[in-house]
């Protein structure tokens, strides 16, 4: 039964990162190669969860495998986020609070642009919130809140500094958002995934 889930996640997520591979393609116009595979993996992560959890069956993982794949996930972003293709500069910082969202929403531009920094924002950051509960027991105050926040701030200044990003408070803020949602799906999450000590 579980060889039968386990294809059939996988079959699926292939099918429909194939499928809607003309949309992935566009946005290497303006991100770094590796989109396709941190795409990839949100799709067929996504779509194991989905199938694990309409058959009610349960993915047993161990927290190294978590810390493994969760160091090569946020390695992957950092390359999307420092190293975008040539002639793309950034100097400007904005700390009025919804300014930029504001203007992706109102339809000025590019879809695909505003589309992706909005949703993007959000969803690339939901794993941190919920691998923050399956490796932290009763995480702390601190650890929910100052400490995501702390390195968002980090990354923020980072790419301003180098100019391979726009200083804004809206990513601060749709980031943050994202990690707080991973925080919520957490429970329902916490039924398909069970995680458990390297050692046993």
């Amino acid at each position: 039964m579980k060889n039968k889930s386990l294809w059939l996640s996988f079959g699926l997520s292939q099918l429909l990162f194939v499928v809607l591979l003309p949309v992935w393609m566009r946005l290497l116009s303006y991100l770094h190669p590796v989109v396709l595979a941190v795409v990839w993996m949100c799709v067929t992560l996504f779509m194991f969860f989905v199938v694990y959890y309409v058959r009610k069956e349960t993915i047993p993982i161990s927290k190294n495998i978590i810390k493994s794949v969760m160091s090569l996930y946020s390695l992957c972003l950092l390359v999307l986020l420092f190293f975008r293709p040539a002639n793309q500069e950034y100097s400007q910082i904005n700390m009025i609070p919804f300014r930029t969202i504001i203007e992706f929403l109102s339809g000025n531009g590019s879809f695909l642009i505003a589309f992706y920094n909005i949703t993007a924002n959000i969803v690339l950051f939901v794993p941190f919130g919920v691998v923050t509960f399956m490796l932290v027991k009763n995480p702390s105050r601190h650890q929910l809140i100052f400490i995501p926040a702390g390195v968002i701030l980090i990354i923020e200044a980072a790419q301003h500094l180098t100019r391979r990003g726009s200083m804004d408070i809206d990513d601060l803020i749709l980031n943050l958002l994202g990690v707080w949602i991973g925080y919520g799906l957490y429970p329902v999450i916490q039924k398909v995934v069970k995680v458990h000590d390297s050692t046993k």
